[in-house]
């Protein structure tokens, strides 16, 4: 029997696109982690591998397609932009980088498009745009396990911050 690194709280938020994100608890010691230590906001368990040294901290959001399983497949950069808030890069299941920044969601191409056309020439163009190069040197976008499948799934359509 799998033995259960953390479990979802009653505390939760709810996101831009109405989708309630609970945050997690440590139930076990593992990497820098102690039990008890409460850790980001996910929307099911399935977004956070309980095995490994993965860990969803902060006021990270992670929901939708998006599994962590490594400590590598998730990076928060904050507090950036024009709303002075965090930004979540994330691995989805199709192996791309996906971006929670507000009330955006979509992949780091996406992202980088709608930050030139809002924030082109400006002071929060450059510090996205180096979160986005941070993002793809940090991320490790790996092959797609057995378990997971051939899954295409994309996160829910994108609207603009």
């Amino acid at each position: 029997m799998l033995v259960k690194k953390f479990e979802l709280t009653s505390d939760f938020v709810i996101n831009a696109f109405g989708v309630k994100l609970f945050r997690i608890k440590a139930l076990i010691a593992f990497r820098d982690v102690e039990p008890g230590r409460l850790g980001g906001y996910i929307e099911k368990e399935e977004n956070l591998d309980q095995d490994g040294d993965a860990w969803v901290a902060g006021n990270a959001w992670v929901s939708g397609d998006a599994r962590v399983k490594k400590p590598t497949h998730l990076l928060q950069v904050g507090a950036i932009g024009s709303r002075n808030d965090f930004t979540t890069f994330f691995r989805a299941k199709n192996n791309q980088i996906y971006v929670s920044c507000g009330c955006f969601l979509g992949n780091i191409d996406e992202f980088a498009a709608a930050v030139l056309k809002k924030h082109a020439g400006t002071k929060h163009e450059k510090a996205y745009m180096l979160a986005i190069e941070l993002a793809k040197a940090q991320i490790e976008l790996d092959a797609i396990e057995e378990e997971e499948g051939k899954s295409n799934a994309k996160p829910p359509e994108t609207t603009e911050d």
